[in-house]
């Protein structure tokens, strides 16, 4: 691998990693990640990339957003050739103009409405959009409104119509910062850790929006929306504040609650170290952190 600490990744192969700032509006999507005879965001766009290059194209993103779930803020990465980076460029690109606007143009005409790559870059050295990331930001959206939910904002709004205390929700949510097992809020995944740092989980009410804002190191599989149920669960009264903390008990996904829509949740953030400090963060990222046993 050929690199330098401020130049992206060149591969013996001649290939150049490119970093995508992405936004979607999910609701016509299986999630991220590519699968058979689904729509999917990576397949749609590995099928523009595809076209644009000439060749099968593949995309690593920082959140594999689960089906219906938006974005703002998703960040991915994909490895171009070479050769193909003055056609990609643009010949005659016109003074101080990004580098790589033309493709970001040429992107939204082969896209559809419901997907815009909003930037493309050149990836610095030992970047990767999942392993690199130190933190994930998403929000879920929720009306109070009697009316519910504004038409233009039915996508990424859930309507709720039962009161909700604020105060036990924020209090409730506070008990769960940290880095612990959130066996209880992710659906299982074999092999996979569901060890996890959540460094933000509050909520704001204003007028009848009311926001949770989630971050964390990463998260797994359903996570968010877990959460998101289960919180609200004590915002309703049907269960104490205490009640969230004490699922971080369990081994496995608990069934005492259900994940909250997926259409009120939407990625808005992904956070990435200075460039020089990229490598090591992918090898922290790459350790597998695992449950304490018992003394």
């Amino acid at each position: 691998m050929v690199t330098s600490d401020n130049q992206p990744a060149i591969s013996d192969g001649g290939l150049v990693r490119l970093r995508l700032d992405i936004a979607y509006d999910g609701t016509d999507f299986a999630g991220w990640a590519t699968q058979v005879g689904q729509r999917t965001v990576a397949g749609v766009l590995g099928e523009a990339f595809t076209t644009i290059v000439g060749g099968p194209m593949a995309l690593y993103a920082a959140g594999r957003t689960d089906a219906g779930v938006h974005a703002t803020g998703q960040v991915a990465h994909l490895d171009v050739p070479a050769e193909c980076l003055p056609e990609l460029r643009g010949r005659y690109r016109p003074e101080g103009a990004p580098e790589f606007d033309r493709l970001t143009r040429r992107l939204s005409r082969f896209l559809p409405n419901d997907v815009r790559v909003l930037q493309v870059v050149r990836a610095p050295a030992h970047f990767d959009a999942r392993f690199s990331a130190l933190r994930r930001h998403y929000e879920y959206r929720l009306s109070t409104a009697p009316f519910g939910v504004l038409p233009l904002q039915r996508h990424d709004i859930v309507g709720w119509h039962r009161p909700l205390d604020v105060g036990a929700m924020n209090e409730a949510s506070r008990n769960l910062l940290g880095l612990r097992d959130f066996a209880a809020f992710c659906r299982h995944r074999e092999g996979a850790t569901t060890i996890r740092e959540l460094q933000r989980f509050d909520w704001d009410l204003d007028g009848y929006r009311l926001t949770a804002h989630v971050s964390a190191d990463a998260f797994c599989w359903s996570m968010v929306r877990s959460l998101v149920g289960a919180v609200l669960t004590v915002g309703e009264g049907r269960r104490p504040v205490q009640w969230c903390a004490d699922l971080l008990k369990k081994e496995r996904r608990s069934s005492d609650f259900a994940a909250a829509p997926a259409r009120g949740l939407t990625l808005v953030g992904v956070d990435y170290p200075p460039d020089e400090e990229m490598a090591a963060r992918v090898l922290i990222t790459r350790d597998i952190r695992v449950r304490p046993t018992g003394d």
